[in-house]
């Protein structure tokens, strides 16, 4: 069974079809900017954060995934009168008050890299970006930002580790498995104090590639990145000065894969620790919890139960985000736009 899960992996890759996944995060929520490069530069720091995942655990060959990622804000207005609702002295751990003075607000620019690598049996999928977001006021509360994110994409197969039942199988012995693509991502991001709605697309290229066929070369027209596209949302509603409810949901299309559709309750306590749901339809149900250990450092933890017939061949999920806050000279603990 295992075997046969990692050489239907193969096939993808080296087969017809080449419609590439991007790798699955389940704390895509305290990351957004995996998903949509607008989020560059959203806060008041350096957002650095360092991120692995280890999908269906006791599976053999089953898909690792790292990550590093950071971006931060380039000639942002830091005063009172931009920043969000939740400041002030005791800001940093418990209030929601929003400001009661303002000045006009000025635009801001963001930059941003990110870096990731998955595993899965033979094969590797590693990738790289930079980003670059602008912010734009629309109202004393309301924002929106437009980014984007060019960067490339590395595929490569270890032939030692594949049995084919035709000796030197041309689909994986042709020279091409091991092959570099160019990626794009772009998004939108409306955003204010208590709510966010963003919209972005990745592996936006069309990337073609020619296979061996009968010692011919041929073209095909489906050799290429699958196209995929992120619906997110989110609304915080502070129940007290101390606790916060965040509802969210994440639509994820990447035809000819089926729609995927992930809805997350999130309770947070005093800007400090938070707990959270999610499920992910026909596919899993994910439990989160987190810590703002300071205004330098925090970390959280998610393990994923598998609902489908995969479920009864693996041991579940397991994902660890650590955070780092850097230049955070107005020691935020909390994220104040991307919570």
């Amino acid at each position: 069974m295992n075997k046969l899960l990692a050489l239907v992996f193969v096939l993808l890759l080296a087969g017809q079809t080449m419609a590439q996944q991007r790798p699955q995060y389940t704390q895509y929520s305290t990351n957004n900017y995996l998903l949509n490069p607008a989020i560059t530069g959203i806060e008041d720091y350096g957002d650095l954060k360092l991120g692995t995942r280890q999908q269906w655990s006791g599976l053999e060959g089953a898909p690792q995934s790292y990550y590093a990622s950071f971006h931060m804000p380039i000639n942002k207005d830091m005063s009172s009168s931009y920043r969000g609702g939740r400041i002030g002295s005791a800001a940093k751990e418990a209030t929601t008050k929003k400001p009661s003075k303002y000045k006009k607000i000025r635009p801001h620019h963001g930059l941003g890299v990110q870096a990731a690598s998955t595993r899965t049996g033979p094969l590797k999928r590693g990738s790289m970006s930079l980003s670059y977001a602008y912010h734009q006021p629309l109202t004393k509360s309301l924002r929106v930002s437009a980014g984007v994110a060019p960067g490339f994409i590395q595929y490569s197969l270890d032939p030692g580790t594949v049995t084919t039942a035709q000796g030197n199988d041309p689909a994986i012995y042709d020279g091409r498995v091991n092959e570099m693509k160019f990626d794009l991502n772009m998004g939108i991001w409306l955003y204010s104090y208590d709510f966010y709605v963003g919209l972005a697309g990745s592996q936006l290229v069309p990337s073609k590639r020619k296979y061996i066929n009968d010692n011919s070369v041929i073209t095909d027209n489906e050799g290429r990145l699958q196209q995929h596209y992120f619906a997110t949302a989110g609304y915080r509603v502070d129940v007290s000065p101390y606790l916060s409810v965040i509802p969210s949901v994440m639509v994820k299309m990447a035809q000819p894969s089926p729609v995927s559709v992930d809805a997350t309750a999130k309770v947070m306590y005093a800007n400090r620790i938070w707990a959270s749901v999610t499920y992910r339809h026909n596919e899993s149900v994910a439990a989160m919890a987190g810590i703002n250990v300071s205004h330098l450092f925090d970390v959280s933890y998610s393990y994923d139960a598998s609902t489908s017939p995969l479920g009864q061949a693996n041991a579940g999920s397991h994902e660890v985000v650590v955070g780092f806050k850097l230049r955070n000279t107005r020691r935020i603990l909390c994220p104040e736009w991307a919570w």
